[in-house]
């Protein structure tokens, strides 16, 4: 893949022989966004994964700082890329500067609260459990622990892609965009906190892509050529609203609906709905140069935030579209 945008974040993620946490074996990247870990190359094996909560105050908005809650020290949280089969030995650790005791819920995972249940760690601690990644697809993981609408309204979420057996076809580009709201309360100090009240009205005061406003514009902003084919992994926690994604200028030449894969695709999709705590991948070839605007089209979100940018270089193609006299 050629990706070229943002920092890559490099965690341990260990594959292991033994079925054991011993560093031996293949180590592979969990990746910020927009990036993407590499495809999965490789048979069925023990995936040893480790994760921190942390939290951390961070740019929200032009001169809005906000108090985040995160895995990984990022919002959203790292991407993970598994294939199904896999055994995950997942490791959560919870910062000992933290505040709160977090955990996580996989949606990847069938068990008591997708993990949750085993992994609500204090600060200064570690908890450890295992899953078979059974079903192949695109999920939501987050935090669920207390209130659990703290947690994810503050920044606890992210993807974790369950690769098939033999993988995904091949495509040139591959970018992780996540959409979310945040209920900021006035800024005390300087910096904005969760605004309990904001939630419960579902009256957001950003809508964004990637943690923050202007998080896929500028230079934050995907990139691609004139006929190279993308592929974005698209993740909505919400936590309230379902998005319309769509992208200014293209049609989606194929949706995995949901995130699932095994089913058959949906082709030719102008706006895709993907629901709260839900995702999607969409499969699009662009055919002329410009810039092309990711947005929910449920439009007055863009004004608070929810909208990005693809700049895509090459030459133009009058077969396909050109101006007038």
């Amino acid at each position: 893949m050629k990706n070229k945008i943002g920092l890559n974040i490099l965690f341990v993620l260990v594959v292991g022989f033994s079925g054991t946490s011993a560093l031996a074996g293949v180590t592979a990247e969990l990746t910020s966004a927009p990036n993407v870990p590499p495809a999965v190359q490789r048979g069925t094996e023990t995936v040893v994964v480790h994760l921190q909560a942390k939290e951390y105050v961070g740019n929200l908005a032009e001169g809005v700082k906000y108090n985040f809650w995160s895995f990984g020290g990022t919002v959203p949280g790292p991407m993970a890329r598994v294939r199904v089969g896999d055994s995950v030995e997942f490791h959560l650790s919870n910062s000992k500067e933290n505040t709160q005791p977090h955990n996580i819920d996989i949606h990847a995972v069938n068990g008591p609260g997708g993990g949750a249940a085993f992994t609500t760690v204090d600060p200064g601690q570690e908890k450890t459990f295992t899953f078979k990644a059974k079903a192949a697809g695109l999920f939501i993981y987050h935090c669920a622990a207390g209130s659990i609408v703290d947690h994810i309204s503050n920044g606890m979420y992210g993807l974790i892609l369950v690769e098939p057996e033999g993988g995904l076809s091949e495509v040139d580009r591959e970018y992780y965009v996540m959409e979310s709201e945040f209920f900021a309360s006035e800024a005390k100090d300087g910096i904005a906190q969760f605004d309990i009240q904001k939630g419960l009205d579902e009256h957001p005061s950003h809508v964004v892509f990637n943690g923050k406003v202007g998080g896929l514009l500028g230079n934050n902003a995907l990139t691609a050529k004139v006929g190279e084919t993308i592929r974005i992994y698209f993740g909505n926690i919400g936590p309230n609203g379902i998005s319309s994604f769509h992208i200014i200028g293209e049609i989606f030449d194929k949706v995995y609906t949901e995130g699932g894969i095994g089913n058959s695709t949906r082709k030719n999709i102008q706006t895709t709905l993907v629901p709260s705590a839900g995702a999607a991948i969409v499969e699009f070839k662009v055919d002329a140069p410009g810039t092309y605007a990711l947005v929910d089209h449920s439009i007055y979100r863009v004004a608070k935030g929810a909208i990005g940018h693809l700049v895509v270089e090459g030459d133009k193609n009058p077969q396909v579209i050109r101006q007038g006299k």
